[in-house]
């Protein structure tokens, strides 16, 4: 596999667009187009929030009845949540708008929205954005990273990701680009997720690797614990690397599931560590459980502490937390074998052995936490299985966004 530069338009065959339509925010980019130059299919993971944003319900439809897709219109700044039949009705239009000016069918066109829940889209200014997106999309990479920069709303840097792999002597590629800084605790989603791939691929075969994927990626990270309304994964395949059609589990699969797995875990990783308010990169690896499903449940527990997350932002090795998030998860273990280690740039500790503290340096352990990107791992010593969940720390910024998201 080759790792590459580039997001949603490194596939051969798609575009991208942004336009400042004037959602809710001034003098920025807040629409963005994903389109294919040829029909795909599509396959979409989205929130297990009750509450569903009428995007969410419209995506769920087409990617469900419709045979091919053509394309993605992104707005941010207003999410389409808790807005009725209004606001469904709003993604039909905009459907409609790309059917006009694309020339493709309603039906083949996705919507996702992220923003202030409760609000309903400006139509006039949706249509106008629509019809910018349409004459500015390019197959560059440039307007990939525009497009990137576009679906942002308290994201700090855009984020994208590409990859490369040969299936059947021929090269495909996978790249994507998302978005996701606070309400982020997803189950079976993301916050918004785009990924394209040129890759020939059934339909059943590409859901199939989606739903799957999403366990070890967007699944495994948490920033706040609240799962959105809009939460939505959306995988885009045209064919157009002309390999043999991937249409079961075999050699072929294996190595495309490989490039997703790049691309997804890139991603998750970026949304981690662009938390509201975040100043690291926080990951908990759990090893020798019994289980991938013990260690999933005692990972999350980890990052998913506020406890832990604070002491983390002070650069504080207050390993004590670490042990009672992982008591309180629900999974069985012994505390009394378990090892723990904290790893950055810095270099690697051990923090504690057998359930007790080995007398580490403070002030090593301090300077491993104070770099970007923390890694905290348990051994359990029952098995042979792994995990390894992405968050951030808590700061006194996060309270900061979120008191006045609205204004």
């Amino acid at each position: 596999m080759k790792m590459i530069t580039g997001g949603v338009t490194a596939a051969k065959g798609f575009e991208a667009a942004a336009a400042e339509a004037q959602i809710k925010y001034k003098d920025r980019k807040d629409m963005a187009l994903i389109y294919s130059q040829v029909p795909c299919v599509a396959a979409g993971t989205f929130t297990t929030n009750v509450v569903k944003a009428a995007p969410v319900r419209w995506d769920q439809e087409i990617v469900k009845k419709s045979a091919n897709v053509h394309a993605v219109i992104i707005n941010s700044g207003i999410a389409n949540a808790c807005t009725g039949e209004e606001g469904y009705g709003y993604c039909e239009q905009t459907a409609q708008a790309a059917e006009r000016l694309l020339r493709i069918p309603a039906s083949s066109v996705l919507v996702a929205s992220t923003g202030v829940i409760g609000m309903q889209l400006p139509m006039d200014r949706i249509r106008d954005g629509v019809a910018l997106l349409a004459e500015g999309k390019a197959d560059t990479e440039e307007a990939g990273l525009e497009a990137a920069k576009a679906i942002m709303t308290t994201d700090t840097k855009p984020k994208y990701a590409a990859a490369q792999v040969e299936i059947g002597g021929k090269t495909v590629t996978v790249g994507g680009m998302c978005k996701g800084s606070g309400m982020i605790h997803p189950n079976m989603c993301t916050m918004l997720g785009f990924v394209t791939t040129d890759a020939a691929i059934t339909k059943e075969m590409l859901q199939k690797a989606l739903s799957d994927d999403i366990k070890d990626t967007y699944n495994m990270v948490s920033v706040d614990g609240d799962t959105s309304t809009n939460d939505t994964v959306l995988l885009l395949a045209n064919g157009m690397a002309g390999n043999p059609v991937i249409d079961r589990e075999n050699e072929d699969y294996a190595v495309f599931k490989e490039a997703l797995n790049y691309v997804n875990t890139e991603l998750a990783k970026k949304i981690a560590g662009d938390g509201e308010g975040a100043t690291c990169l926080f990951e908990v690896k759990v090893i020798g459980a019994e289980s991938k499903e013990q260690a999933v449940t005692l990972s999350k527990s980890v990052i998913t502490s506020s406890l832990t997350k604070a002491a983390i932002y002070g650069h504080d090795a207050n390993w004590g937390r670490i042990l009672c998030a992982m008591g309180y998860s629900g999974a069985s273990f012994d505390p009394d074998r378990v090892d723990l280690y904290f790893e950055s740039a810095a270099g690697k500790l051990k923090i504690i052995e057998n359930g007790v503290s080995t007398g580490y340096s403070e002030e090593m352990a301090t300077k491993i936490l104070s770099e970007e990107y923390v890694t905290a791992t348990a051994d359990i010593k029952m098995g042979e299985a792994s995990a390894t969940a992405w968050g951030c720390d808590l700061t006194h910024e996060y309270v900061n966004i979120n008191a006045d998201y609205r204004s």
